[in-house]
């Protein structure tokens, strides 16, 4: 399975509770923090919501 790699690139402060709550689930506390999760579409959908604040890669 693959997995991806999310780095919060842009600031949670002044963001609406929901995308700061998604960021939270992913597991991104710190700007330029990296997680590493399998793609899912479970966290595809987190992904999508938060897209404007993330960088993403595919992990093979």
């Amino acid at each position: 399975m693959a997995t991806l790699r999310v780095k919060q690139v842009k600031s949670k402060i002044k963001r609406p509770a929901d995308q700061k709550k998604t960021l939270a689930a992913l597991g991104l506390r710190k700007m330029n923090q990296v997680v590493e999760h399998n793609d899912t579409p479970q966290i595809r959908g987190m992904v999508r919501k938060v897209a404007h604040l993330i960088e993403v890669e595919e992990v093979k």
